[in-house]
């Protein structure tokens, strides 16, 4: 992987694709693109990557005889799944396209630049893309379940685990002992209703039905430039006509994720007798009459058992922690170090637990670093909903698994804590750090000329307003938890050792919010240009369809600290200069002529999104210290 872009798992390709385009739009060329994996995926792939940098290319004036593609395959043959007939098309399309085809050439080694095969020939590349067959997690070797020879979990009909009944695997993880089939999407879709349904039937005491796949499936794969080939039973076709129907079936198949019905009002709850047995109705009623007071606090052994076999990071400064609790902790300052103290809080927004937990360790830890500090230690504040104990055990060791990470990671131990029941499942941390009396950085500081970075891209609260309406796709909020799971510890140093003058974190004010914090703490005006704001994938789209956060119209008062109201408001991305951010980026201010520097370094860091937003200008006579600039149409 340190020498290839692995196109699985997609989620992190996408990243990884768009710096590979930065990379070829800023070099003259050649650019040597080899692409591991000749089957479906990896030709579609190849001529998917030459077709768009082709275009790009040509839209910047330059020629494409400088992309020079390559297609290896371990197989004699490419699509070495596929029928006769699909593959000699795209032997044909590959050749009319200059594609240097590579079979027989299993990839023995990578190394920087070049592959070599195991036949011993060595091609230069200056990027790799790896897309070989479907693997199986390594952790399932070690959870105690049946797997076959590739390592995937071994089904019956039923699609229940060879070896453990009561477990259920369906699509790519799973193999059907009966019924072999190569990995591919239309037998994971097609094994979700019967899942769904043996489900049910093992719930209430019934037997599982089994299910047998088809054997047969239609293909349909992409040639890059809105044709397509179709297949099956031997019989094949190609045409824009059958580019059309793909892209139709796709279209099709994704609205199921994102047209949902409307939610149905709620209806008294009505459990089939095999579901539960009558002690447990017995605490389902029970929830109705909880306390308050300390009445409210979830009791001692659940929290026990819940944190049992969480590790929090040592630290030689926790003279009492968790690892010998008391009423509570006594942490030491060493000589030389001032603490910051900070805390936030707030509930829950998706319905992973351990995501939760990581991205609410990461935007209470954020004020720590915007202020140059490093954490030392912690307490979590959570809140988990009333229910059964092993219920909220659960959901309680999730929550703070995925915390404790981000907070050893961080280095930040965690030494005690609240938890208590409420309505619905919440979190937060009081985080306390250390740094030089001397060296923190503070919102004021900004000087006229500096150049202002930021560096994660805007849109969470659109984007989950969006999802709290079920519209939001769901690739955009995979993109807005990638990022709020980013923590902003790389970037703080980063800033800091390239002279920051200020930094802040974007978090519930939005940009403009903690921007005219900054400008009132430095007595400087700024301007932000609205072009060259990041925005996460998808909130550009619900914000046009009106959907924001209920925080907006709050921040939106804000609006008077803009001198140029009236002509910005207008511009596609104002909206968002109020949307509120959890766990969002640092914006900071910085001499120019260090500016470029940082920026390559926050990229390599992973900030793909880092860019200059503005700069700061010298107080001027008006009342409004914000400016916000956009370039012509």
């Amino acid at each position: 992987e340190k020498f290839t872009t692995p196109v699985k798992p997609i989620n992190n390709f996408v990243d990884r694709w768009q710096l590979l385009v930065e990379r070829v739009l800023d070099s003259p060329g050649p650019h040597r693109i080899g692409v591991v994996g000749a089957g479906a995926g990896g030709t579609e792939l190849l001529l998917a990557v030459q077709h768009r940098l082709g275009n790009l290319l040509t839209e910047r004036g330059h020629g494409t005889d400088s992309l020079e593609l390559h297609l290896f395959s371990k197989s004699d043959t490419i699509l070495p799944n596929f029928g006769a007939g699909m593959r000699r098309r795209f032997e044909r399309h590959l050749t009319a396209r200059g594609v240097h085809v590579h079979t027989g050439a299993e990839a023995a080694k990578v190394a920087a630049g070049r592959i070599t095969t195991a036949g011993g020939k060595t091609i230069e590349l200056d990027e790799i893309l790896w897309v070989t067959a479907a693997g199986a997690p390594s952790w399932l070797r070690q959870s105690g379940l049946q797997v076959d020879e590739a390592g995937f979990i071994q089904v019956h009909d039923t699609l229940q685990s060879t070896s453990h009944a009561n477990v259920f695997a369906a699509g790519d993880i799973a193999a059907v002992v009966n019924h072999p089939r190569q990995k591919a999407g239309v037998f994971a879709v097609r094994q979700g209703p019967p899942l769904t349904e043996n489900l049910r039937r093992v719930l209430i005491g019934r037997p599982a039905r089994p299910f047998s796949p088809q054997r047969a499936f239609l293909v349909l794969i992409g040639t890059g430039e809105k044709n397509a080939v179709a297949a099956k039973w031997g019989w094949s076709a190609e045409g824009r006509w059958v580019w059309k129907w793909k892209n139709w079936i796709d279209q099709r198949f994704m609205r199921k994720f994102n047209e949902l019905p409307e939610m149905a009002a709620e209806a008294a709850t009505l459990l089939d007798p095999g579901l539960a047995d009558p002690a447990t109705l017995s605490d389902i009623s029970a929830v109705a009459m909880r306390c308050g007071g300390c009445g409210a606090k979830v009791g001692a052994n659940v929290l026990t058992r819940a944190l049992a076999d969480l590790e929090p990071a040592a630290n030689e400064d926790i003279l009492i922690g968790l690892h010998a609790p008391d009423d509570a902790a006594v942490v030491q300052v060493p000589n030389g170090k001032v603490m910051v103290h900070t805390v936030d809080y707030f509930r829950a927004f998706i319905d992973d637990a351990y995501v939760f937990g990581q991205v609410a360790a990461n935007h209470a830890l954020s004020d720590i670093f915007a202020m140059g500090a490093e954490a030392q230690s912690a307490l979590a504040i959570a809140t988990v909903p009333y229910g059964l104990e092993a219920k909220v055990e659960t959901s309680i060791r999730e929550m703070m698994a995925g915390a404790i990470g981000v907070l050893n990671e961080a280095g930040a131990t965690l030494v005690g804590g609240h938890t208590s029941e409420g309505p619905e499942l919440a979190l937060g941390f009081s985080v306390n750090g250390l740094a030089d009396r001397k060296t923190i950085l503070r919102k004021g500081g900004m000087v006229d000329g500096d150049i202002l970075i930021l560096t994660k891209p805007l849109g969470t609260g659109t984007l989950f307003a969006a999802d709290m309406q079920q519209k939001a796709k769901g690739r955009w909020i995979e993109g807005a938890l990638k990022s709020m799971v980013q923590s902003n510890r790389q970037a703080a140093q980063c800033l800091f050792n390239h002279g920051a003058s200020a930094c802040t974190d974007i978090t519930g004010f939005g940009l403009l919010g903690h921007m005219v914090e900054m400008t009132k703490a430095s007595d400087v005006d700024v301007e932000i240009d609205l072009d060259s704001l990041p925005v996460l994938d998808g909130a550009q789209e619900t914000v046009r369809l009106g959907i924001l956060s209920s925080l907006q119209p709050a921040n939106v008062r804000l609006r008077r600290a803009i001198r140029n109201l009236n002509e910005a408001r207008e511009h596609e991305r104002y909206p968002l200069i109020f949307d509120p951010q959890t766990s969002g980026g640092l914006l900071a201010s910085l001499p120019a002529e260090r500016v470029q520097s940082c920026l390559r370094v926050l990229r390599d860091l992973g900030y793909a999104n880092a860019t200059i937003v503005g700069r700061v200008a010298a107080k001027s006579d008006y009342l409004e210290p914000v400016t916000l600039i956009s370039r012509p149409n």
